[in-house]
Protein backbone atom coordinates (compact mmCIF):
# COMPACT_ATOMS: atom_id res chain seq x y z
CA UNK A 1 0.00 0.00 0.00
CA UNK A 2 0.69 3.75 -0.08
CA UNK A 3 0.99 5.93 3.00
CA UNK A 4 2.54 9.19 3.88
CA UNK A 5 5.85 8.66 5.72
CA UNK A 6 7.79 11.39 7.80
CA UNK A 7 11.61 10.76 7.40
CA UNK A 8 12.98 13.78 9.43
CA UNK A 9 11.14 16.21 11.42
CA UNK A 10 10.42 19.47 9.63
CA UNK A 11 8.25 21.14 7.18
CA UNK A 12 5.27 20.13 5.38
CA UNK A 13 7.76 19.26 2.68
CA UNK A 14 9.06 16.60 4.41
CA UNK A 15 5.29 14.53 4.15
CA UNK A 16 6.12 11.99 1.42
CA UNK A 17 3.20 9.45 -0.34
CA UNK A 18 5.36 6.36 -0.73
CA UNK A 19 5.33 2.35 -0.91
CA UNK A 20 5.09 0.95 2.68
CA UNK A 21 3.38 -2.35 3.61
CA UNK A 22 0.66 -3.96 4.36
CA UNK A 23 -0.79 -3.71 7.30
CA UNK A 24 -2.44 -7.40 8.80
CA UNK A 25 -5.13 -7.47 11.25
CA UNK A 26 -4.73 -9.33 14.71
CA UNK A 27 -7.10 -10.65 17.03
CA UNK A 28 -9.73 -7.53 18.11
CA UNK A 29 -8.92 -5.73 15.46
CA UNK A 30 -10.38 -4.81 11.69
CA UNK A 31 -8.47 -3.56 8.57
CA UNK A 32 -9.89 -0.98 6.77
CA UNK A 33 -9.51 0.26 3.26
CA UNK A 34 -9.30 4.32 3.74
CA UNK A 35 -11.53 6.32 1.77
CA UNK A 36 -10.71 9.68 3.80
CA UNK A 37 -8.52 11.01 6.70
CA UNK A 38 -8.85 14.09 8.25
CA UNK A 39 -6.06 16.76 9.19
CA UNK A 40 -5.38 17.61 12.83
CA UNK A 41 -3.03 19.57 15.26
CA UNK A 42 -1.78 16.65 16.57
CA UNK A 43 -0.55 15.43 13.10
CA UNK A 44 1.50 19.36 12.97
CA UNK A 45 2.98 18.33 16.01
CA UNK A 46 4.13 14.65 14.81
CA UNK A 47 5.43 15.75 11.81
CA UNK A 48 7.72 18.47 13.42
CA UNK A 49 9.16 15.72 15.82
CA UNK A 50 7.00 16.72 18.98
CA UNK A 51 4.42 13.96 19.24
CA UNK A 52 5.24 10.62 18.85
CA UNK A 53 2.76 7.61 18.21
CA UNK A 54 1.98 6.14 21.77
CA UNK A 55 4.06 2.64 21.76
CA UNK A 56 2.32 -0.47 19.33
CA UNK A 57 0.31 2.50 16.60
CA UNK A 58 1.01 3.11 13.40
CA UNK A 59 3.74 5.44 12.86
CA UNK A 60 1.97 7.33 10.10
CA UNK A 61 0.16 10.64 11.10
CA UNK A 62 -3.38 10.27 10.57
CA UNK A 63 -6.21 9.91 14.00
CA UNK A 64 -9.14 9.21 11.95
CA UNK A 65 -9.93 7.48 8.65
CA UNK A 66 -13.35 6.68 6.72
CA UNK A 67 -13.50 3.23 4.78
CA UNK A 68 -14.51 0.00 4.02
CA UNK A 69 -14.06 -3.10 6.24
CA UNK A 70 -11.62 -5.39 4.47
CA UNK A 71 -10.56 -7.92 7.15
CA UNK A 72 -11.68 -9.01 10.22
CA UNK A 73 -9.27 -10.45 13.18
CA UNK A 74 -10.03 -13.09 15.31
CA UNK A 75 -12.58 -12.59 17.54
CA UNK A 76 -14.10 -9.95 16.10
CA UNK A 77 -18.01 -9.68 15.70
CA UNK A 78 -20.74 -7.53 14.66
CA UNK A 79 -18.78 -5.80 11.60
CA UNK A 80 -18.80 -7.88 8.23
CA UNK A 81 -16.56 -7.54 5.11
CA UNK A 82 -17.75 -4.61 3.21
CA UNK A 83 -19.89 -2.40 5.90
CA UNK A 84 -18.67 1.43 5.78
CA UNK A 85 -17.43 2.64 8.49
CA UNK A 86 -15.38 5.38 9.96
CA UNK A 87 -12.90 5.14 13.03
CA UNK A 88 -10.71 6.51 15.94
CA UNK A 89 -7.26 5.80 15.08
CA UNK A 90 -3.95 6.20 17.35
CA UNK A 91 -1.93 6.90 14.07
CA UNK A 92 -2.31 5.48 10.43
CA UNK A 93 -5.08 7.32 8.92
CA UNK A 94 -2.74 8.78 6.16
CA UNK A 95 -2.99 5.17 3.97
CA UNK A 96 -4.28 3.34 1.94
CA UNK A 97 -5.33 1.14 4.71
CA UNK A 98 -4.76 0.76 8.32
CA UNK A 99 -5.80 -1.63 11.08
CA UNK A 100 -7.77 0.04 14.09
CA UNK A 101 -8.88 -2.06 17.53
CA UNK A 102 -12.75 -2.89 16.87
CA UNK A 103 -14.18 -0.82 19.82
CA UNK A 104 -12.96 2.27 18.10
CA UNK A 105 -15.01 1.73 15.18
CA UNK A 106 -18.55 3.19 14.19
CA UNK A 107 -21.01 3.12 11.55
CA UNK A 108 -21.29 5.70 9.10
CA UNK A 109 -23.88 7.80 10.05
CA UNK A 110 -27.06 7.64 7.70
CA UNK A 111 -27.56 11.00 5.55
CA UNK A 112 -23.46 11.28 5.84
CA UNK A 113 -20.92 10.57 2.88
CA UNK A 114 -18.54 7.73 3.20
CA UNK A 115 -15.88 10.69 2.46
CA UNK A 116 -17.63 13.33 4.77
CA UNK A 117 -17.54 10.34 7.61
CA UNK A 118 -13.79 10.77 7.66
CA UNK A 119 -14.03 14.38 9.72
CA UNK A 120 -16.14 13.16 12.53
CA UNK A 121 -14.53 10.36 15.15
CA UNK A 122 -11.66 12.66 16.61
CA UNK A 123 -13.39 15.68 16.73
CA UNK A 124 -16.28 13.80 17.87
CA UNK A 125 -14.64 11.94 20.67
CA UNK A 126 -12.65 14.72 21.95
CA UNK A 127 -15.67 16.91 22.20
CA UNK A 128 -18.01 14.63 24.03
CA UNK A 129 -14.99 12.87 26.24
CA UNK A 130 -13.97 16.67 27.37
CA UNK A 131 -16.88 19.29 27.57
CA UNK A 132 -19.65 16.29 28.82
CA UNK A 133 -18.09 13.06 29.98
CA UNK A 134 -15.76 14.89 31.92
CA UNK A 135 -16.92 18.44 32.02
CA UNK A 136 -20.08 17.34 32.46
CA UNK A 137 -21.78 19.99 30.80
CA UNK A 138 -25.95 20.86 31.25
CA UNK A 139 -28.43 22.40 29.74
CA UNK A 140 -28.92 26.10 30.69
CA UNK A 141 -25.21 26.17 31.53
CA UNK A 142 -22.88 28.47 29.91
CA UNK A 143 -20.10 26.99 27.59
CA UNK A 144 -16.99 28.83 25.68
CA UNK A 145 -14.63 27.30 23.16
CA UNK A 146 -11.93 28.50 21.68
CA UNK A 147 -11.09 28.51 18.23
CA UNK A 148 -14.64 28.21 17.23
CA UNK A 149 -13.90 28.05 13.24
CA UNK A 150 -11.14 24.83 13.98
CA UNK A 151 -12.40 20.98 13.73
CA UNK A 152 -13.34 20.99 17.24
CA UNK A 153 -14.89 24.61 17.44
CA UNK A 154 -17.15 23.66 14.64
CA UNK A 155 -18.26 20.35 16.46
CA UNK A 156 -18.34 21.79 20.19
CA UNK A 157 -20.51 24.43 19.31
CA UNK A 158 -22.96 22.27 17.69
CA UNK A 159 -23.11 19.44 20.18
CA UNK A 160 -23.35 22.14 23.05
CA UNK A 161 -26.22 23.97 21.85
CA UNK A 162 -27.97 20.54 20.33
CA UNK A 163 -27.65 19.30 24.89
CA UNK A 164 -28.56 23.24 25.74
CA UNK A 165 -26.19 24.45 26.88
CA UNK A 166 -25.96 28.84 26.12
CA UNK A 167 -22.35 28.38 23.51
CA UNK A 168 -19.74 31.00 23.16
CA UNK A 169 -16.91 30.74 20.56
CA UNK A 170 -13.44 33.02 20.20
CA UNK A 171 -12.61 33.54 16.12
CA UNK A 172 -10.22 35.45 14.54
CA UNK A 173 -11.92 36.95 11.45
CA UNK A 174 -15.54 38.06 10.60
CA UNK A 175 -15.96 35.51 8.11
CA UNK A 176 -15.71 32.57 10.91
CA UNK A 177 -17.51 34.29 13.36
CA UNK A 178 -20.66 34.34 10.57
CA UNK A 179 -20.19 30.90 10.58
CA UNK A 180 -19.75 30.00 14.13
CA UNK A 181 -23.14 31.80 14.60
CA UNK A 182 -24.62 30.01 11.51
CA UNK A 183 -23.97 27.06 13.33
CA UNK A 184 -25.57 28.14 16.87
CA UNK A 185 -23.22 30.16 18.90
CA UNK A 186 -24.66 32.95 20.87
CA UNK A 187 -21.87 34.87 21.60
CA UNK A 188 -18.99 35.36 19.28
CA UNK A 189 -15.69 36.77 20.31
CA UNK A 190 -13.23 38.42 17.85
CA UNK A 191 -10.19 37.57 19.63
CA UNK A 192 -8.03 40.20 17.63
CA UNK A 193 -10.58 43.01 19.00
CA UNK A 194 -12.35 41.92 22.52
CA UNK A 195 -11.20 40.15 25.58
CA UNK A 196 -13.21 36.65 26.03
CA UNK A 197 -13.57 37.56 29.81
CA UNK A 198 -15.75 40.58 29.47
CA UNK A 199 -18.04 37.72 27.67
CA UNK A 200 -17.98 35.53 30.92
CA UNK A 201 -18.66 33.94 33.52
CA UNK A 202 -18.33 30.17 31.65
CA UNK A 203 -19.29 26.91 33.37
CA UNK A 204 -17.24 24.64 31.01
CA UNK A 205 -14.25 26.13 28.54
CA UNK A 206 -13.14 23.78 25.98
CA UNK A 207 -9.30 25.12 25.41
CA UNK A 208 -6.31 24.35 23.10
CA UNK A 209 -4.11 27.21 23.83
CA UNK A 210 -2.63 26.13 27.35
CA UNK A 211 -0.39 28.65 29.54
CA UNK A 212 -1.52 31.64 26.86
CA UNK A 213 -5.08 31.47 28.11
CA UNK A 214 -4.46 29.88 31.57
CA UNK A 215 -4.98 33.28 33.96
CA UNK A 216 -7.75 34.67 31.56
CA UNK A 217 -9.20 30.90 31.30
CA UNK A 218 -9.13 31.26 35.28
CA UNK A 219 -10.59 34.81 35.42
CA UNK A 220 -13.51 33.94 33.65
CA UNK A 221 -14.77 30.62 34.95
CA UNK A 222 -18.09 30.83 36.77
CA UNK A 223 -18.09 29.09 40.12
CA UNK A 224 -17.71 25.59 40.20
CA UNK A 225 -16.36 26.09 36.99
CA UNK A 226 -14.33 23.69 35.00
CA UNK A 227 -11.40 24.33 32.52
CA UNK A 228 -10.42 21.52 29.80
CA UNK A 229 -6.99 21.70 28.77
CA UNK A 230 -6.93 19.90 25.38
CA UNK A 231 -3.85 21.75 23.70
CA UNK A 232 -0.99 23.69 24.16
CA UNK A 233 -0.74 26.14 21.00
CA UNK A 234 -0.31 28.79 23.27
CA UNK A 235 2.89 27.42 25.31
CA UNK A 236 3.29 24.55 28.22
CA UNK A 237 4.05 26.81 31.61
CA UNK A 238 2.18 29.53 33.11
CA UNK A 239 1.44 30.67 36.61
CA UNK A 240 -1.72 29.55 38.12
CA UNK A 241 -3.19 31.98 40.62
CA UNK A 242 -4.54 29.14 43.09
CA UNK A 243 -6.68 31.63 45.19
CA UNK A 244 -9.02 32.30 42.73
CA UNK A 245 -9.14 28.61 41.90
CA UNK A 246 -10.03 27.67 45.37
CA UNK A 247 -12.30 30.62 45.63
CA UNK A 248 -14.22 29.76 42.69
CA UNK A 249 -14.23 25.56 43.68
CA UNK A 250 -13.43 25.20 40.26
CA UNK A 251 -11.44 21.98 38.28
CA UNK A 252 -8.43 22.51 35.86
CA UNK A 253 -8.17 19.58 33.91
CA UNK A 254 -5.38 18.65 31.48
CA UNK A 255 -6.51 15.61 29.05
CA UNK A 256 -5.74 14.03 25.54
CA UNK A 257 -7.52 11.47 23.69
CA UNK A 258 -4.27 9.68 21.76
CA UNK A 259 -2.72 7.65 24.05
CA UNK A 260 -5.49 6.70 26.35
CA UNK A 261 -5.97 3.00 26.84
CA UNK A 262 -8.08 0.79 24.50
CA UNK A 263 -10.75 0.40 27.28
CA UNK A 264 -11.16 4.19 27.82
CA UNK A 265 -11.60 4.66 24.17
CA UNK A 266 -13.54 2.01 23.59
CA UNK A 267 -16.14 3.73 26.13
CA UNK A 268 -15.88 7.12 24.97
CA UNK A 269 -16.71 5.75 21.20
CA UNK A 270 -19.70 3.51 22.71
CA UNK A 271 -20.80 6.57 24.40
CA UNK A 272 -20.39 8.62 21.06
CA UNK A 273 -22.69 5.97 19.09
CA UNK A 274 -25.62 6.09 22.34
CA UNK A 275 -25.56 9.74 22.19
CA UNK A 276 -23.95 12.18 19.48
CA UNK A 277 -24.78 9.49 16.32
CA UNK A 278 -28.63 10.23 16.40
CA UNK A 279 -28.09 14.00 16.78
CA UNK A 280 -26.20 13.55 13.80
CA UNK A 281 -28.59 11.56 11.86
CA UNK A 282 -32.19 13.88 12.47
CA UNK A 283 -29.47 16.45 11.24
CA UNK A 284 -28.84 18.46 13.91
CA UNK A 285 -25.64 18.01 14.22
CA UNK A 286 -22.98 18.10 10.83
CA UNK A 287 -19.78 17.66 9.86
CA UNK A 288 -18.25 20.68 8.77
CA UNK A 289 -15.64 20.35 5.80
CA UNK A 290 -13.62 23.03 4.24
CA UNK A 291 -12.36 21.31 1.75
CA UNK A 292 -10.86 17.40 0.00
CA UNK A 293 -7.08 17.01 -0.84
CA UNK A 294 -5.78 13.83 -2.42
CA UNK A 295 -4.12 12.34 0.31
CA UNK A 296 -0.48 12.68 -1.68
CA UNK A 297 -1.01 16.14 -1.59
CA UNK A 298 -1.04 16.01 2.47
CA UNK A 299 1.75 18.39 2.52
CA UNK A 300 -0.78 21.08 1.03
CA UNK A 301 -3.34 20.56 3.49
CA UNK A 302 -1.06 20.59 5.91
CA UNK A 303 0.06 24.27 5.19
CA UNK A 304 -3.83 25.08 5.03
CA UNK A 305 -4.36 23.83 8.45
CA UNK A 306 -0.89 26.26 9.86
CA UNK A 307 -2.31 29.25 8.11
CA UNK A 308 -5.63 28.74 10.07
CA UNK A 309 -7.26 30.25 7.56
CA UNK A 310 -9.92 26.88 7.07
CA UNK A 311 -13.29 26.47 8.79
CA UNK A 312 -13.84 22.91 10.12
CA UNK A 313 -12.19 19.91 9.06
CA UNK A 314 -9.91 19.45 5.81
CA UNK A 315 -9.76 16.18 4.11
CA UNK A 316 -7.35 14.10 2.70
CA UNK A 317 -8.63 11.21 -0.38
CA UNK A 318 -7.51 7.87 -1.98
Amino acid sequence: MHAIVIREPGEADVLEWTEVPDPEPGPGQILLDVVASAVNRADVMQRRGFYPPPPGAPEYPGLEASGRVAALGEGVTGWQVGDEVCALLAGGGYAERVVVPAGQVLPVPKGVGLVQAAALPEVVCTVWSNVFMLGELRAGETFLVHGGGSGIGTMAIQLARANGAKVACTVGSDEKAAHCRALGADIVINYREDDFVTSGPYNVILDNMGAKYLARNVDSLAADGRLMVIGLQGGTKAELDMGKLLGKRAKVHGTGLRSRPLDQKGAIVAAVREQVWPLIESGDVRPVVDRALPMSDAAEAHRILERSDHIGKILLTV
